[in-house]
C-alpha cells in the first residue's frame, strides 16, 4: 500500500493538469446514503408508498408537488452532509497546484464547503434554487423552512431546486465543461467509484492523458482499465500524499 502511494505521490507531484471525479463513495464519508441504495430506497418506498426514482423525478415535482417537497425537504434537506476528509485533501492538492478541477456528481457543494474552488457539480446543488415564473433565485434554507410548496415571493411562481432529477439531462454547459476538463488532463483521479460507474462512465472515455489512477473501497471487473488502483477509502489514501 505504501508503495502504492508513494507511486501515486509521485505522479500528482509530475502532473501538470490533474483532475478528481468524486462518486458517491466521497458523499458517504459524511453519513450521507444515496437514494439508489438498495436499503435506503426500500425505506422510502415503504414510507411514501413511491419509490425514490418515481418521486424524484420533474414528473412528480409537476403533478404532485405538495409530495414531491414533503420527501424533498425531509430526505434530502435535513440533515445536510458536511466537508469531508477527503474534500479537505483535495482543497490541499488545489492550494498546492496539484489538483486543477474537481468533479462531482454530489448535489451538496461538498467541494467548495471544504476549500475547492474550481468544482464542477454535474447535477446541481441544493443550495440553488430559482422560480420557474420571474427567475429570482433562493437559498436552500428559503426552500427547507416553507411550509408545504415553497413559492416565489415577487410573483407567486413555482420555485424549482436546480438540481437534475432522476432522469433529465445534465445541463448542457455542465456536460461540456466536464468533457473538456477530462480531456485537458494528464492525471484522472476516479475517488469512490468507479471506471463504468452510470454517472461517470461516459465522460471517463474522453481522458488521453497519462496516467488513469482509481481510489475505492471493494474491487471492480473495471479496474484493469486504470494504469494504478487502490482499493482503500479515498480519505485514508489522500491524507496520507501531505498536501498542506
Amino acid at each position: 500500500m505504501d508503495r502504492k502511494i508513494d507511486m501515486l505521490k509521485r505522479i500528482l507531484d509530475e502532473s501538470k493538469y490533474t483532475v478528481a471525479l468524486c462518486g458517491s463513495g466521497i458523499m458517504e464519508e459524511a453519513g450521507f446514503v444515496g437514494l439508489k441504495n438498495q436499503n435506503r430506497a426500500y425505506e422510502i418506498e415503504k414510507k411514501y408508498n413511491d419509490s425514490p426514482e418515481e418521486i424524484f423525478t420533474s414528473v412528480y415535482y409537476t403533478t404532485r408537488p405538495e409530495k414531491f417537497f414533503e420527501f424533498y425537504k425531509k430526505e434530502l434537506l435535513e440533515g445536510l452532509p458536511g466537508p469531508t476528509e477527503s474534500g479537505a485533501a483535495l482543497a490541499a492538492m488545489e492550494r498546492e497546484g496539484k489538483l486543477q478541477y474537481m468533479i462531482t456528481a454530489n448535489i451538496y457543494e461538498q467541494g467548495q464547503r471544504a476549500g475547492c474552488h474550481n468544482v464542477i457539480n454535474l447535477h446541481g446543488s441544493v443550495y440553488k434554487n430559482k422560480c420557474l415564473h420571474c427567475g429570482r433565485e433562493y437559498s436552500m434554507e428559503y426552500v427547507r423552512d416553507a411550509k408545504g410548496i415553497p413559492v416565489c415571493e415577487m410573483c407567486g411562481g413555482a420555485i424549482r431546486p436546480e438540481v437534475a432529477l432522476f432522469g433529465e439531462m445534465v445541463d448542457s454547459r455542465l456536460m461540456r465543461d466536464t468533457c473538456t476538463e477530462i480531456e485537458r488532463a494528464e492525471v484522472l483521479l476516479v475517488l469512490g467509484t468507479t471506471l463504468d460507474s452510470e454517472v461517470f462512465g461516459s465522460y471517463i472515455r474522453y481522458f488521453n492523458g497519462k496516467y488513469l489512477v482509481v481510489i475505492h473501497q471493494r474491487e471492480h471487473h473495471s479496474d484493469g482499465k486504470a494504469d494504478l488502483v487502490i482499493i482503500d477509502q479515498p480519505r485514508n489514501v489522500l491524507c496520507k500524499l501531505g498536501y498542506k
